[in-house]
């Protein structure tokens, strides 16, 4: 596969395609009759189209226990070649036990039974998760959400071995922003840029994110890729379909020709300091020549007694030590704050020592759009705060039900009913009810009153 000489050179020296031709293709499409068939989760589709792609390369498929321990362990593959991140397939302990070690060929399928790829088996193992807890993400705290998954969520059983791909996962929604690895490098050398810095993030952006990539683009005279992550991100996050929206409209902010939108299908672990250099890597793949890393990259917030997971900057600590394995320069960079006296965004080890500093954090964000309050301009820009807004109503313009129970003649109607004419007579929304008497009259008059029916009836109203 062409990786474009004058761009930074895939890890490990070539980017992997797992893809077969049409011929083996077709073949293993017609002994996967007689494959068991495993369903991925949404996690695994993330990881495995990237392994597909060569967004993870020198992978050829999900690790083997000595690759997975030596990453635990040393940051490294058993080859030597550095990879912070384990890439395993969890499956469950009956699906393991079925199973032959370096005999049995796994149709692995999406949600809707569609087989992406074909596993070859190397090796069935359960791995202490504990463990893998402790080395990779430096705790056993379920409130971390990489531990979470290990421990809580994820299945207890690992699979390793090499992929053959017959497809990527399919995509509905942003096509032509999903580029591949192969992609992007082309789009790269089309372009004419040599020199890119990549911009990961899991949240919309703001007037501070494009003062920082615009600083760091800038800075290293590089070209500037905005690179979200649109797999699995923190939980309470914003969805990605608002946030690309966001995007979209941020890119107009640059000037034309510095700067370029993909989307990054890619399950996050929220590992921090390891999570950096991942991160390096992938983009690495990419085309990519520089990474930014800001304030606690990747972090996952607070553990249970309100401490942080990972010191603020300990990520670019380890990005450091590992830069020139990683191949990718780090472009560091302090939390961005708005200077009100100067009316403009600093970083925080640049702002006077008596100036006033505004910030709106993400709770007061939520808040404001909940309360339907103004978000100031210095925050953000009109356009994204519309889109948010669409997205986020306030209070007031967001729909809600309520649900009266109990036993016949309790007065359930009576309440209903006073509380629709109040309702009205407030104004402001539309009020629909549903009383359970008139939708059995006209609706399911020919059911009784055994559970099967009254799962019925709930089926229908709903």
């Amino acid at each position: 596969m062409p990786t474009h000489n004058h761009l930074v050179p895939p890890h490990g020296g070539e980017l992997v395609d797992l893809s077969v031709g049409e011929e083996r293709a077709a073949e293993l499409k017609a002994q996967s009759r007689h494959f068991p068939s495993w369903d991925l989760t949404a996690r695994q589709v993330c990881d495995l189209e990237l392994l597909l792609s060569g967004g993870f390369s020198p992978l050829r498929g999900f690790m083997t226990k000595a690759d997975y321990e030596s990453v635990c362990y040393s940051l490294r593959l058993t080859t030597g070649i550095l990879w912070p991140m384990p890439i395993t397939l969890d499956v469950s302990e009956r699906f393991a036990k079925s199973l032959k070690s370096k005999s049995s060929k796994i149709a692995l399928r999406d949600g809707e039974g569609v087989m992406l790829a074909v596993l070859n088996v190397e090796e069935v193992w359960q791995p202490d998760r504990k463990v893998e807890a402790a080395e990779v993400f430096g705790t056993t705290s379920s409130v971390h959400p990489g531990v979470d998954y290990l421990l809580n969520k994820g299945n207890r059983w690992y699979l390793g071995g090499t992929i053959e791909g017959l497809r990527l996962p399919s995509f509905y929604d942003f096509k032509s922003l999903r580029s591949t690895p192969a992609e992007l490098r082309a789009e790269f050398a089309r372009l004419g840029w040599r020199r890119v810095v990549a911009f990961q993030t899991r949240n919309p952006m703001h007037r501070a994110h494009v003062e920082l990539t615009f600083r760091a683009a800038k800075q290293v005279e590089a070209s500037l890729l905005i690179h979200p992550a649109v797999g699995i991100t923190r939980p309470g996050d914003v969805d990605y379909f608002t946030r690309v929206r966001c995007y979209q409209l941020i890119l107009a902010k640059f000037p034309a020709g510095t700067a370029k939108l993909s989307l990054l299908s890619l399950a996050m672990r929220m590992g921090g300091p390891r999570e950096a250099i991942w991160h390096a890597l992938i983009r690495k793949n990419h085309g990519c020549s520089h990474l930014i890393v800001g304030r606690d990259h990747a972090g996952p917030g607070k553990d249970e007694n309100g401490n942080p997971f990972y010191e603020p900057y300990e990520a670019q600590d380890l990005f450091r030590k590992y830069e020139a394995e990683i191949g990718v320069r780090m472009v560091p960079f302090q939390a961005m704050v708005y200077v009100e006296d100067k009316d403009k965004y600093l970083p925080e080890d640049e702002v006077p020592a008596d100036a006033r500093v505004l910030n709106v954090s993400g709770t007061e964000l939520r808040q404001r759009l909940n309360e339907g309050r103004d978000i100031p301009g210095w925050f953000t820009y009109s356009d994204v705060a519309q889109e948010l807004r669409r997205s986020f109503p306030p209070r007031h313009k967001q729909g809600v039900t309520i649900f009266f129970s109990g036993l016949s003649g309790a007065g359930k109607s009576t309440i209903a009913n006073v509380l629709l004419i109040k309702f009205l007579e407030t104004g402001g929304r539309p009020v629909t009810l549903l009383d359970g008497d008139l939708v059995r009259q006209h609706l399911s008059s020919e059911l009784g009153f055994s559970k099967e029916h009254r799962d019925i009836n709930i089926r229908r109203i709903g």
